[in-house]
C-alpha cells in the first residue's frame, strides 16, 4: 500500500501544480482588467493549497478510525452552517444564490464541508448497521432521512448539482452496503418526477437544459457559455495554441478559471492536455480504489469509496460540462479550478485517503 499512497499523493500535487499555472494563464488578463493584479487569483489560489496541504496533514496525523465517534456531531455542525448561511447578513449572495460565508478576504462554502461530513456520518453508519442494511425501517430509511434533510438545505441555496452529485453517492454506498434493490428503484421512482418540477419550474435551469440540447438557439444568451467553450477545445487541436495564448479567456469565455478551466487547457494545451487530465484522474481513481478494496474495516472501505467517487464524479461532470455532454452546471475540476472550499475539501478528502491506505499496510 505504500506504493499505492505514493501514487495518488504523486498525481494529486501534479493535478494541483497544473491547476496553479493554468489559473494563471486563464485569470491573469480578466484579473488586471478588474483588480489591476494579474495574479490577484493565483495569490488566493495559493493560500488555498496552503491551508488545504495543513489540514490534509493534520487529518493524516491521527487515526482515521478516531473520526467514527465524530461523525454526528461533524454532520449536525455542517448542518447547522447549512442554515446559517441561508440567513441575510451572515450568508453571501453571488448571482441569486446564497452559498458563501465571507471572511475578510476568503469566502467559504458549507455545502462542501457538508459533503464530506456526509460521507463520515454514512461510512459510520453502514459500519454499525450492515447487518441491518436491507430492513426498511432500521437499516435503509435512517441515511436517507438525513440525506434528505441535507439536501433540501443545499436547494434552499440553490445549488441543484451539488445536491445531485451527493445524493448519487450516498445512493452508491447504500447500494454496495448491501441494501435491498427494491428500496432503491422505489426511491429513484419517487426522485424522478421531484427532479423534474425542480428543473422545469426553474427558468434558469430549463434554460439551461434548452441550451444544452441546442445552443445555436439562443447564441448571445444562454447557449454563449457552451458555444465559446466548445470553440476553446475545438480551437486548441492536437497540441493546443501554446500555453498562456489562449483567446478564449480575453472575456469570452465566462468562469474560465473556475467551472470551464478544462475549457482553456484544451484551447491552449491541445487533445494532449485534455487527455492527459483524463488519465491523471484514471489514475488517480484505479490507486484510490486499491484503497478502498485493502481497507482493513468496513469504515475506511466506504469512507475512501465515497471520497474516492465524489472526487471521481465532479472531475466526469466538469469534463463532460465543457465538452458539451452533460448540461451546463457550476462543480469544479477537482485540484485544478479556482475555488478555496472546493479544493481545501478535496484535499482534506485526499488525506483522509492516504490515511484509511496507511491503516491497510501490515504493521
Amino acid at each position: 500500500m505504500r506504493r499505492v499512497r505514493i501514487n495518488i499523493l504523486i498525481i494529486t500535487l501534479i493535478l494541483i501544480c497544473i491547476g496553479v499555472v493554468m489559473i494563471y494563464s486563464a485569470s491573469s488578463v480578466w484579473a488586471q482588467d478588474r483588480y489591476k493584479d494579474g495574479i490577484f487569483f493565483l495569490k488566493r489560489h495559493l493560500a488555498f493549497i496552503l491551508i488545504g496541504a495543513a489540514l490534509s496533514f493534520l487529518v493524516m496525523s491521527f487515526d482515521y478510525r478516531a473520526l467514527r465517534k465524530y461523525a454526528k456531531p461533524l454532520l449536525f455542525f455542517a448542518l447547522i452552517l447549512l442554515i446559517l448561511v441561508l440567513i441575510p447578513g451572515l450568508g453571501r449572495e453571488v448571482g441569486g444564490a446564497r452559498r458563501w460565508f465571507r471572511f475578510g478576504i476568503f469566502s467559504f462554502q458549507p455545502s462542501e464541508f457538508a459533503n464530506l461530513a456526509m460521507l463520515i456520518y454514512i461510512a459510520d453508519f453502514i459500519s454499525r448497521k450492515k447487518a441491518q442494511m436491507k430492513d426498511l425501517w432500521s437499516g435503509f430509511l435512517p441515511p436517507l432521512m438525513v440525506l434528505g434533510f441535507t439536501v433540501v438545505l443545499i436547494l434552499a441555496q440553490p445549488d441543484l448539482g451539488s445536491s445531485l452529485a451527493l445524493g448519487m453517492i450516498v445512493f452508491m454506498l447504500i447500494f454496495t452496503s448491501g441494501a435491498d434493490v427494491r428500496h432503491l428503484g422505489g426511491v429513484i421512482l419517487l426522485a424522478i418526477p421531484v427532479l423534474y418540477v425542480l428543473i422545469f419550474s426553474v427558468p434558469y435551469r430549463r434554460m439551461r437544459i434548452t441550451a444544452f440540447l441546442n445552443p445555436w438557439a439562443d447564441p448571445k444568451g444562454s447557449g454563449f457559455q457552451l458555444i465559446q467553450s466548445n470553440i476553446a477545445l475545438g480551437s486548441g487541436g492536437l497540441f493546443g495554441t501554446g500555453l498562456g495564448h489562449s483567446n478564449q479567456k480575453l472575456f469570452y469565455l465566462p468562469a474560465a478559471h473556475t467551472d470551464f478551466i478544462f475549457s482553456i487547457i484544451g484551447e491552449e494545451l491541445g487533445l494532449v492536455g485534455t487527455l492527459s487530465i483524463c488519465f491523471l484522474f484514471i489514475g488517480f481513481i484505479l490507486q484510490g480504489f486499491k484503497v478502498v478494496k485493502n481497507s482493513g474495516d468496513t469504515f475506511g472501505h466506504f469512507l475512501s469509496l465515497g471520497i474516492v467517487s465524489m472526487i471521481a464524479l465532479k472531475a466526469v461532470i466538469n469534463m463532460g460540462v465543457s465538452s458539451g455532454i452533460f448540461p451546463t452546471k457550476g462543480l469544479p475540476l477537482p485540484f485544478i479550478s479556482y475555488g478555496g472550499s472546493s479544493l481545501i475539501f478535496d484535499m482534506i478528502g485526499v488525506g483522509l485517503l492516504l490515511n484509511v491506505a496507511r491503516g491497510a499496510e501490515p504493521v
